[in-house]
């Protein structure tokens, strides 16, 4: 029996190397493999950057995938995570015409129900944040597109696991080499 697909979490902890991500996606492209998202951060450790990826796919797969991933020069540590072994957040911005937020009174109660904030107004828009887990971003787009958005973008994952990670003993003698 053919095990099912989940959603990962990817962690990727490396050097900060010009062609580096081409090489990581292009492992992913092979597979036919979309990645559902991606983010590139600075890490705790000074001078290694963190990439967090997000991917649906079996696991048996996925473990190859990160031994690929590792064999990358530039690539210090790769990681995978299941949904309930980390915690995460994604954030997202809505442009909306400024008369709704007036006009439609349900606009505001939508707002302040899933604890979003509005950062800017002015005569022509307003623009709403909310950080937090992917399904709660995708109803408030559910809830925001029956006014019609003038914009909208959204972050990849950030994450971090629950468990401690030995990942930072590493990246600190990675640092002094």
């Amino acid at each position: 029996m053919e095990k099912e697909t989940k959603l990962f979490t990817v962690s990727i902890y490396t050097e900060n190397n010009v062609g580096l991500l081409n090489r990581i996606s292009a492992i992913f492209q092979r597979r036919h493999i979309n990645i559902e998202s991606i983010n590139s951060s600075v890490s705790e450790i000074e001078n290694v950057s963190k990439w967090t990826i997000l991917v649906v796919l079996k696991e048996d797969l996925m473990k190859k995938i990160i031994g690929q991933i590792e064999k990358q020069v530039e690539v210090i540590k790769a990681y995978y995570h299941t949904e309930d072994e980390i915690i995460y957040q994604e954030s997202c911005i809505f442009k909306m015409k400024s008369d709704l937020l007036f006009d439609e009174r349900q606009i505001q109660n939508i707002i302040k129900d899933s604890n979003a904030v509005i950062v800017t107004v002015n005569k022509k828009f307003f623009v709403i944040e909310k950080s937090g887990r992917r399904n709660e971003i995708d109803l408030l787009h559910r809830e925001l597109s029956l006014f019609g958005i003038m914009q909208f973008t959204r972050s990849g994952r950030i994450a971090v696991s629950k468990e401690e990670m030995d990942i930072s003993t590493l990246l600190n003698e990675f640092q002094e080499h």
